[in-house]
This record gives C-alpha cells, sequence and structure tokens, in this order.
C-alpha cells in the first residue's frame, strides 16, 4: 500500500519532544529510586534473618 504524496500522517523525520536535561533527571531519579529499593528489600531480608534466628521470649 502507498501514501500519496500530500497525505498527512506520520512523518519520517522525528521531532524532539523533550531536552537532554530532562533525559537525564529521569534516568537518574530511575537509578536513585532502584538503588533505594535495593536497599529496602535488604535491610527487610537481613532483619527477618536476624529476627528468626533469635529465641522466642517465653
Amino acid at each position: 500500500m502507498r501514501r500519496s504524496p500530500g497525505s498527512v500522517g506520520f512523518e519520517d523525520r522525528s521531532a524532539p519532544v523533550a531536552s537532554l536535561r530532562l533525559h537525564d533527571v529521569v534516568a537518574a531519579s530511575l537509578a536513585i529510586g532502584s538503588l533505594s529499593l535495593c536497599l529496602i528489600v535488604t535491610l527487610t531480608v537481613f532483619s527477618l534473618k536476624i529476627g528468626m534466628a533469635m529465641p522466642i521470649p517465653a
């Protein structure tokens, strides 16, 4: 299927949507969020292991 030359729709050229600074800020915030999530999961696992190793007071 061929398009006619004057048709509207998707064009071959791409337009910039956001600046590079915005991309950097989004990438940095995603990296910080993933690192903090990993830290929270690690601390939770360690605290559960320590809690299971302690004797139950009678």
